[in-house]
């Protein structure tokens, strides 16, 4: 799913904040006033805002640079420590006088939040420190493969200066993406995309989003009055919309909701990560779903790693054998959805009458190359007419259900034709995949896939040797 051979670059410009708890008990009431007292026993700081978006993005395994404005304060130190520990400069921080740095602090009793109290400013940063950020950004703006900007509406992303970061970074072509807050998303003008979530959305256009055609119009006027590549909005539990001609939707894969906290941050993040990794737009937002699936599952702002998103992606598409099996309207109406979705769809087709390691290892190999690996199968009836009257050992549904017990074969069709070509047809596989036999020969559907790979079979493994080793036991136990 995602090739980090080239680690992302990614940089965070926000509001930075730390957040504080205090854990304890409460076995009284105090008696100077009707409030409980708390016998605190641990205490902890994490970093906040835009601090849970590189929180995530390290997670994933990106390089991350933050650009922000602190106080001149001792909270400023801790946040500072805060970012070297996870291995984030804090070269590129502006630090403000008679500026307090955002902590927020909350008081938690058996896992309750019982107060919070924060010590902040949150009035615009000064025209000297957004000269500081240009002035960096400038300077460095070649080294990043896109930025975002994480705004919780604390002074640090005024509108002149976000319109000065996204004007630098689109002449430099990097991607900017914008958690947006407030109803007026005009400053966030000329991004690549935007993340609101629906009621933000309903709040910036004016739109309430109660269907298709209300949704698509709330898109559409995002994406023309914020003049985006791609408009899109976060839709909880039914997934991520975005509109850049049409209508698109990626659905929510969580199975079980703990804790929604931080779930914007980890969907930012992971989209931001996985195109500046090379993937397009929709393939981004399924990783996201993915990410933000494993995420909500988790107590608190919690982060995802990409083993967790591969594993949890693996979890999801364990079932029966059996429902991996599909007839030719089945597999035609997947195709659509696999296509509409942005997978890459990969086809091969084959008797794999007993099945051996060369099997498998071809079908490691073909799965290898996309998203999608359907597996054409020849029928009793045509194995016969091409491997004679004593073929196949097995019947094509112990054939069919072996195959689609194997971890890289996503579906299994059985075509009764000569040829897989109508089955193709259906597919519209983006690769055709056949053995190695095939170099220099015509492959039927080739002129329908986008592309052809050929794979080289393991030497000596085959249906036909296997079939005449047994065939020689047989006689010498004789």
């Amino acid at each position: 799913m995602i090739d980090i051979s080239k680690k992302p670059n990614i940089l965070v410009i926000g509001d930075l904040m730390i957040d504080h708890y205090l854990w304890g008990s409460c076995d009284r009431i105090s008696p100077e006033a009707p409030v409980q007292v708390i016998n605190v026993k641990k205490e902890n700081a994490t970093l906040g805002g835009a601090g849970n978006v590189i929180n995530n993005l390290k997670a994933l395994g990106s390089s991350v640079e933050v650009i922000s404005v602190l106080g001149d304060d001792s909270v400023a130190n801790e946040l500072k420590s805060l970012l070297e520990n996870i291995g984030v400069n804090s070269k590129s921080l502006v630090i403000e006088k008679n500026r307090k740095t955002s902590k927020k602090s909350r008081i938690m009793a058996s896992n309750q939040q019982v107060i919070r109290y924060d010590s902040e400013s949150a009035e615009d940063i000064s025209i000297q420190s957004e000269s500081k950020i240009l002035e960096v950004l400038e300077k460095n703006i070649k080294k990043y493969d896109a930025i975002i900007l994480s705004d919780y509406k604390k002074g640090v992303l005024t509108f002149k200066l976000t319109q000065d970061i996204i004007k630098i970074a689109n002449q430099n072509g990097v991607k900017v993406l914008a958690d947006p807050k407030g109803k007026d998303f005009s400053k966030y003008k000329g991004a690549y995309t935007l993340t609101p979530n629906k009621k933000e959305a309903i709040e910036a256009t004016n739109i309430e989003i109660i269907d298709e055609k209300s949704l698509i119009n709330a898109l559409k006027i995002l994406k023309k009055e914020c003049d985006l590549d791609v408009s899109l909005i976060t839709l909880s539990e039914q997934g991520i919309a975005i509109f850049d001609e049409s209508l698109f939707t990626s659905p929510t894969v969580a199975r079980e909701v703990f804790d929604v906290t931080g779930a914007g941050d980890t969907v930012i993040a992971s989209i931001t990560f996985a195109l500046s990794c090379g993937l397009d737009i929709k393939k981004a937002l399924y990783f996201a779903n993915l990410a933000a699936g494993v995420v909500v599952g988790k107590l608190g702002s919690a982060t995802v790693t990409l083993d967790e998103i591969y594993e949890y992606e693996s979890s999801l598409n364990k079932s029966s054998s059996t429902s991996h099996i599909k007839t030719f309207e089945q597999i035609e109406k997947l195709s659509q959805k696999f296509h509409s979705q942005g997978k890459k769809v990969v086809f091969t087709n084959g008797c794999f009458d007993i099945l051996h390691v060369g099997h498998v290892k071809y079908l490691q190999e073909a799965k290898s190359f996309g998203d999608v690996l359907i597996l054409g199968l020849n029928a009793d009836s045509s194995v016969r007419k091409l491997k004679g009257e004593s073929r196949p050992i097995n019947t094509q549904d112990d054939r069919a259900y072996i195959l689609a017990s194997l971890e890289s074969v996503d579906y299994v069709v059985i075509f009764e034709e000569e040829t897989p070509y109508e089955l193709i047809k259906l597919i519209k596989p983006h690769t055709l995949v056949k053995g190695g036999d095939y170099e220099g020969k015509e492959v039927v559907g080739q002129d329908i896939a986008n592309e052809l790979k050929l794979v080289q079979f393991v030497d000596g493994k085959s249906t036909t040797n296997t079939i005449k080793r047994i065939q020689t036991n047989a006689k010498c136990d004789n």
